[in-house]
């Protein structure tokens, strides 16, 4: 969940205005850490939640059931977010998440929860992060400069792509990694996952 959006909704689930002021000194940070984290579009931890849970006595992370959903979480499976990661195993176990972690939620989607490895797409993802991801139908385009987890000659990767038409230009957010093009024959061993729509960060 971003810091961005949770002002709006504490307010939304309290009835209760709530400014940037008072989620500082529940996270015992400035204000100006909270408007540049804003500003840098920055991921709330899960600790950071459960401390505004506490206060607020509401439910943030799906804890009750109803405002969270089912998917499968593949413990084993790293999408890098630098030069790939081979994928070992793919055991899955089925977890609950809040619909809250998931960018414009739809009933009518397939979501799963893989973990990222790297510092290719930092600040936006960090190592150790858990990406949401919503599983691309065949029929669906690529939105250009969008996050992707995609298997290429047969790694995982997390990057950010723009199709053209006839290659795929796969961005890092980090300048020290290099922009890369896939093209022609290569095209053909491109398998796009999904669509990252959420960020868990538990440190």
């Amino acid at each position: 969940m971003k810091v961005k959006d949770l002002t709006g909704l504490i307010t939304q689930k309290t009835g209760y205005p709530v400014n940037q002021s008072m989620i500082a000194d529940i996270l015992g940070v400035t204000r100006q850490t909270i408007s540049n984290r804003i500003k840098t579009d920055s991921e709330l931890t899960v600790a950071e939640l459960i401390k505004i849970e506490d206060k607020f006595k509401i439910d943030l992370l799906g804890n009750n059931g109803s405002d969270s959903i089912q998917m499968f979480y593949y413990q084993d499976v790293f999408a890098s977010c630098g030069d790939g990661n081979i994928i070992f195993s793919e055991d899955k176990i089925p977890i609950s998440i809040s619909k809250l972690f998931i960018s414009n939620f739809s009933s009518n989607k397939q979501y799963s929860l893989i973990n990222a490895s790297g510092n290719s797409m930092s600040p936006f993802i960090n190592t150790g992060d858990k990406l949401i991801i919503e599983h691309k139908s065949g029929n669906e385009q690529i939105n250009d400069d969008r996050i992707y987890v995609f298997c290429y000659k047969n790694e995982f990767f997390v990057k950010r792509l723009s199709k053209n038409i006839d290659e795929l230009i796969v961005k890092s957010d980090n300048s020290d990694y290099r922009t890369r093009v896939i093209r022609d024959e290569d095209l053909n061993d491109v398998n796009v996952i999904g669509e990252v729509v959420g960020i868990i960060r538990s440190v």
